[in-house]
């Protein structure tokens, strides 16, 4: 690594960092940590400090670091063949082989992966797709795309706008105007408080019918919806959202896109998150946990619907208009195959399930009666703790107090990291498949004394 005191002198003053408060940084306010390695749960920063990352990277290093395999897969592609194109039915043995190892891990009903480089991209994809396979069906009208406030989608003019929170719209002029939001799944924060899950969920699902009635069905291609809401909170949803949701999706025959990016390829404790609550999507978006994030590389899943249009549509005016330079790289394809080759190999969803599980009890146990803790949810080996400032009549911080940046300052001065998410005062975690019980019993702590020392 290299070392040397101008280093931080020139962060500050060459790098623009995403998601940061560029003022704040550029005058040295808000501390810098240049990261040198990683192993398994944990990483180390140029000043030798280990610290136990509860996070993994941005929820995606999901084998955990420092894997030798993967690595190893990388540097011979490079040697061997560093790039070519996907274009005109060019491919590498990584790509083909990656693309045939997603749909055997794919529901039985998808047909193709197109690969990519991003989450963003890829949802980027999955629009284009959206509006040529309506063009195609004659359907002209029918672009529009239902997204969920608080969702996740990513950070384009068009993906940002099917992202719900307000960070990622103000002064950006989004959304753009073929997105529009609906109600999120978002049990904890529903506005009345005497509804049960049951009558939430039905009112979720109304309030849809209601946005689809007043657009107009003819006019809405598309609902999108991450399985479990995850920037926006790390929420799991109700029990019989899924189904209520696609009924009317089916209804209004509206396309339904899962964003898997998060959920995907083990995050719940299922290979997928369409597989964990039953939903049957007509494009499923795919990323980091396709690599574990050790190369980029994204992927949008098209079902064996939507694919019959698409050769319809080649067939009748050419090949299709879309592509990214490096699509299919063949460098995160081969990340990709010795990823999911070793989540086969370490048996690590099987890891995931038990020790994810033990992670969200002990946090239970351990916060769950504090007056400043509203709700421990999650699944998997994903889980956040919701503050609030009144735990009985549900009164949450303000925002100015920023509660989470400082619990999340506090546990990473004790050599863990966890995440304070956007719009509220939300604790999240999502460590690596490897984490072990006595890793998984040291964020706890960390956080309660964190919380105590903060909250009291």
């Amino acid at each position: 690594m290299f070392r040397n005191d101008q280093l931080a002198e020139w962060d500050r003053e060459n790098f623009f960092h995403p998601s940061t408060h560029l003022g704040e940084f550029a005058r040295g306010e808000l501390a810098h940590r240049v990261i040198a390695g990683g192993t398994n749960c944990h990483i180390e920063d140029r000043d030798g400090n280990r610290l136990l990352d509860a996070f993994a990277g941005l929820y995606c290093v999901n084998v955990g670091y420092g894997r030798e395999d993967i690595a190893d897969a990388i540097a011979k592609q490079a040697k061997e063949l560093a790039y070519y194109h996907a274009y005109v039915g060019h491919g590498t043995e990584a790509s083909i082989t990656l693309a045939k190892m997603v749909m055997d891990r794919a529901p039985e009903h998808m047909s193709r992966v197109y690969f990519g480089l991003s989450g963003s991209d890829a949802n980027e994809t999955n629009i284009k797709l959206i509006w040529y396979y309506n063009n195609i069906l004659g359907r002209p009208e029918k672009k529009k795309i239902i997204s969920r406030w608080r969702g996740y989608h990513g950070s384009g003019l068009m993906t940002g706008s099917l992202t719900g929170l307000e960070l990622f719209h103000k002064k950006f002029d989004l959304p753009l105007a073929q997105v529009i939001h609906t109600e999120a799944p978002y049990y904890y924060r529903r506005a009345n408080l005497d509804q049960t899950e049951e009558a939430f969920v039905a009112h979720c699902a109304n309030a849809l019918e209601e946005l689809i009635i007043s657009e107009g069905a003819d006019t809405i291609a598309a609902f999108i919806g991450e399985p479990m809401l995850g920037t926006g909170g790390i929420v799991p949803p109700p029990a019989g959202y899924w189904a209520a949701i696609q009924a009317v999706l089916k209804k209004y025959d509206i396309l339904l896109v899962a964003d898997e990016v998060v959920t995907g390829f083990g995050r719940l404790g299922s290979m997928m998150g369409c597989d964990h609550y039953g939903m049957e999507a007509d494009l499923m978006t795919i990323a980091k946990g396709l690599t574990s994030a050790y190369a980029p590389l994204s992927g949008s899943i098209v079902s064996k619907k939507m694919w019959k249009v698409l050769e319809q549509g080649t067939d009748e005016n050419g090949p299709i208009g879309h592509g990214w330079t490096y699509s299919a790289h063949p460098i995160g394809a081969a990340a990709g195959v010795a990823n999911l080759n070793l989540l086969d190999e370490l048996d690590l969803i099987a890891n995931n399930r038990v020790v994810g599980g033990y992670l969200k009890k002990t946090m239970t146990d351990a916060l769950g009666d504090h007056p400043h803790v509203g709700e421990i949810r999650g699944e998997g080996m994903i889980c956040a703790v919701e503050l609030v400032k009144d735990r009985d009549n549900r009164v949450f911080f303000d925002p100015a107090d920023k509660i989470a940046p400082r619990i999340a300052a506090s546990m990473a001065s004790h050599g863990v990291i966890a995440r304070a998410m956007p719009q509220g005062d939300i604790m999240g975690f999502a460590p690596p498949f490897c984490l072990t019980k006595l890793e998984a019993d040291q964020i706890v702590e960390t956080i309660v004394k964190a919380v105590k020392s903060t909250l009291g």
